[in-house]
This record gives C-alpha cells, sequence and structure tokens, in this order.
C-alpha cells in the first residue's frame, strides 16, 4: 500500500493550474489528464462506478459492508492548482527538520525561516515536504488528494473496519471559483460531505465569506497633454482616486477572524481607459450587502463629478456562507469533530476566510464542512506540509467513514 507522502510526492509533479481567462470547463486540459490517472489508481484500489464526466469531475463509491441504512457521506477534493504563481516543473523536497532556516533554493538564496513562519517550530523533529524555491507545491490540493486516496485504499484493505457507502469526488477549477458549478449533485448520491482543502493539523471549517467581485472599468478622454485643459479625463488617475476612497483598514492586510475586507486583486490602465478588480469579503449576510452597496454608491457618486459618467460597474456574487445550510444539521460537525478527537487530533474550528468547493455545494444541496489537509503558506514557494499532519488527515477520514455507521445523527 503507498504512503501518502508516496502519493503526493507523485501528485504534485502534475501541473494543473487553472486559467481564469478560460471559457471551458475544466479550464485547462492538464486537469483532464490528471483525472485520467486518479480514474485509474481509483479503480486499482477497488473502489466502484469510477468515471470522469466530460466537465473532468472525477467520482468513484466505495461500497458499504454493513447491512444496515446510514446516510452516505463524501469526501472531496480538487484537482487544480492556483494560477496565482508558478506551478511548473514543481520539484518537492522532502526536509527532516531539526529547526532553523531551510535553504529551499542555494543559487537563488530562498530560506524558509522560522523567523517569517513561526509556525515552523512546531514541526522539529518532523518531516515535511517543501518546494525548491521556484514553484508553489500544491498541497493545495494534492495533498487532500492524497489523504483521500489513502483512507480509501485502507478502508478496502482493512474491511474488518465496518462504514457505510462513501462517496469520493475530485473537482477542477476550484481555484478560480467554478469547482462546485458542474458538480452533478443529485447523481453523486451523497447526503453530506467534507472537502479536505483546509490548512492546519485540526482545521474544522463550516463557515466561509460571503463573496462578491466588483468590476471596476473607467473610460477616460486622452488629450495631448499640452492642449488638455478642461477636456482630458484620466482614467488613471480615477482609478487610483477611486481606491483611496476605499476603508485603509479594510484589506486582507489588516484584518483577521471575522473581520471582512476589500481585496484590490488587479489595476491596469491608462489615460484612456483603467481597469480595478475589487473582492468583497464578510462573514455577515448584513454587512456583505453593505459593502456591495458602498461600492455602488461611491461608483455613483464619481459618476457625478463627470457629464460623461466614466465609471461602469460590473458587480458579481461568487459565494455565500456555507453556516447558512449547515447550522441546521450540525451532526455533520459533530461526528468531524468527534473523529478528530478520537483521532488524538485537537479540534480547530475556526471561519474560512476564503471559500472551497464546500460553499458552493452547500448551496446546491449537499452540506459540505471543510477539513484540514495539513498544509501552510499556500499559492507560493514558502509553501510545505508535514508529513505526520497528512498521515493524520488519512486517519480521520477512516475515523469518519467508521464513526458513519454508528454515529446518532438525531443529535
Amino acid at each position: 500500500m503507498k504512503t501518502v507522502m508516496e502519493r503526493f510526492l507523485n501528485y504534485v509533479t502534475y501541473d494543473t493550474q487553472s486559467n481564469p481567462t478560460a471559457q471551458t470547463t475544466p479550464s485547462t486540459p492538464s486537469q483532464l489528464a490528471f483525472g485520467d490517472i486518479l480514474v485509474q489508481e481509483l479503480k486499482e484500489i477497488g473502489l466502484t462506478q469510477v468515471e470522469k464526466d466530460e466537465n473532468g469531475y472525477v467520482y468513484a463509491t466505495l461500497e458499504s459492508n454493513i447491512s444496515h441504512d446510514v446516510p452516505v457521506i463524501a469526501f472531496i477534493s480538487h484537482l487544480d492548482t492556483s494560477p496565482d504563481f508558478t506551478a511548473t516543473h514543481v520539484n518537492p523536497q522532502v526536509v527532516n527538520y531539526q529547526g532553523g532556516d531551510i535553504l529551499l533554493n542555494k543559487e537563488k538564496n530562498i530560506i524558509l525561516s522560522p523567523n517569517d513562519f513561526p509556525s515552523l517550530n512546531q514541526y522539529v523533529g518532523q518531516t515535511l515536504v517543501t518546494t525548491d524555491g521556484t514553484t508553489l507545491l500544491g498541497a493545495d490540493d494534492k495533498a487532500g488528494i492524497a489523504e483521500i486516496m489513502t483512507a480509501m485504499d485502507y478502508l478496502v484493505k482493512h474491511p474488518e473496519i465496518k462504514h457505510g457507502c462513501i462517496k469520493v469526488a475530485f473537482t477542477p477549477d476550484e481555484e478560480i471559483g467554478h469547482g462546485a458549478s458542474k458538480f452533478q449533485v443529485e447523481k453523486f448520491g451523497a447526503d453530506f460531505a467534507y472537502t479536505v482543502d483546509g490548512g492546519v493539523l485540526g482545521e474544522l471549517q463550516y463557515e466561509s465569506f460571503n463573496a462578491a467581485e466588483a468590476k471596476i472599468t473607467i473610460h477616460g478622454k486622452s488629450v495631448h497633454p499640452g492642449d488638455a485643459k478642461n477636456k482630458m479625463i484620466n482614467a488613471g488617475l480615477i482609478a487610483t482616486e477611486f481606491m483611496n476612497h476605499l476603508p485603509k483598514l479594510e484589506t486582507p492586510q489588516s484584518t483577521e477572524k471575522y473581520e471582512g475586507f476589500y481585496h484590490l486583486t488587479s489595476i491596469s490602465g491608462n489615460c484612456e481607459e483603467a481597469t480595478l478588480k475589487i473582492i468583497i469579503r464578510d462573514f455577515n449576510s448584513d454587512k456583505f450587502n453593505e459593502r456591495k452597496q458602498f461600492i455602488q454608491q461611491l461608483t455613483e457618486q464619481f459618476n457625478r463629478q463627470y457629464p460623461t459618467k466614466p465609471i461602469e460597474l460590473t458587480l458579481t456574487d461568487q459565494y455565500y456562507n456555507m453556516h447558512l445550510q449547515i447550522e441546521d444539521k450540525m451532526y455533520i460537525v459533530e461526528l468531524a469533530k468527534q473523529a478528530l478527537i478520537e483521532s488524538d487530533v485537537e479540534p480547530l474550528i475556526i471561519p474560512i476566510r476564503g471559500g472551497t468547493d464546500g460553499s458552493g455545494l452547500s448551496f446546491r444541496g449537499l452540506p459540505t464542512p471543510n477539513l484540514f489537509t495539513g498544509g501552510h503558506n499556500f499559492h507560493g514557494k514558502f509553501e510545505y506540509i508535514p508529513v505526520p499532519s497528512m498521515e493524520k488527515a488519512v486517519d480521520v477520514i477512516v475515523k469518519i467513514a467508521e464513526l458513519g455507521a454508528t454515529f446518532n445523527y438525531s443529535r
């Protein structure tokens, strides 16, 4: 039986970055190719009803080995890695960590240091997997896939562990917000699910942001600067002025826990035209709506200053707080919490300062909290994951499957 580390080291070598500008699902052909590999592996493990659909979603079933009916539980991870940082030629490094700095790349003098990332101090004496300093690692979410695969393999090889029907799915394009959009929820047939897509050891999350994106296009008027008085409308200057009107302390770098924010994700342009993309996040639905209204009112305010009304706003909701769909089904969270405790993992119940497939799936009728993978510093060259944390994630998945056969769902 392959270890979770062996699977993970293999999976991260496949470049499966998603593409936010593509009009296809999946957004990149590499996700389809990786899905084919996982389909073959699921069949080799011994799962049934294994398929990859036309949109690249991979589905499989571990048949029940008990005679009584219990809810069907699912585990879900995503195929793609972030498009925000290089993921070509990932070269994972296995480090027996003894403390201090880790030299990721000698040539470029790239160092993973506990001075910058104090979380490293928790893992002295453990085996870590890091990047080589030139790419992301891809633990988000290749670690989740490796953990689910290893857990399913273990359950197949240990039929003495009694469990109900278990479903598995791997989704494309989670990183660009489309992972849940073409998921075949009804055909999948699960009563509830867990995404294995979280961070540090013990995370159990059932609250996510409400999320929207504002695309602000500013139409200027370019005139020779020597003859521009009362004629020129500088779209670039309007863009910077617009950003200066946003609350300066309501940004990702200034907020934590349940605090919402506005986040400028891109800015481009010149005198003739400029574009801002701003994501809006808040856990509270009323505050979320207030933030969207603020952007709308600010747009109207700027347009009143110019007869040409130069600002065009497109405001798009992306996902909503999964808590709204889970709060009356908290047995799903309690089951996972019990599994964590029985696996000797301290539950760390915190909100997701982001979104997962679980957000979209919960609103499509499949309530889906989120479990840890063990990773740190996702989406960049300082990403790393402790191997013991991955092994614990496998234990928790197995324990959820086992407890699911006897759990008191009426609580």
